[in-house]
């Protein structure tokens, strides 16, 4: 589980062994208060979360959005 990006109290990583076949590219985010899910393409996009309101989820997306090209470089490293 390659944690890719802290910010504030939340671990942004992906699971190295998720789905079979793999899933498309995307983030978890996690924290104390809940946990979130965010494809990166073709745009990034909430896929699911339990916990966080709808103005962290805004913040969360914002995050994702500029750490995107962080997120897809670290997952294609990964999984090369």
């Amino acid at each position: 589980m390659p944690v890719v990006l802290r910010y504030k109290s939340f671990r942004f990583f992906f699971y190295s062994n998720e789905g079979n076949p793999r899933e498309s590219m995307h983030i978890h985010v996690r924290s104390p208060d809940g946990e979130a899910k965010f494809w990166l393409t073709p745009a990034v996009y909430l896929a699911d979360s339990d916990g966080f309101d709808a103005r962290t989820l805004r913040e969360l997306q914002g995050v994702v959005t500029s750490n995107k090209a962080l997120f897809e470089r670290t997952w294609n490293e990964h999984f090369a």
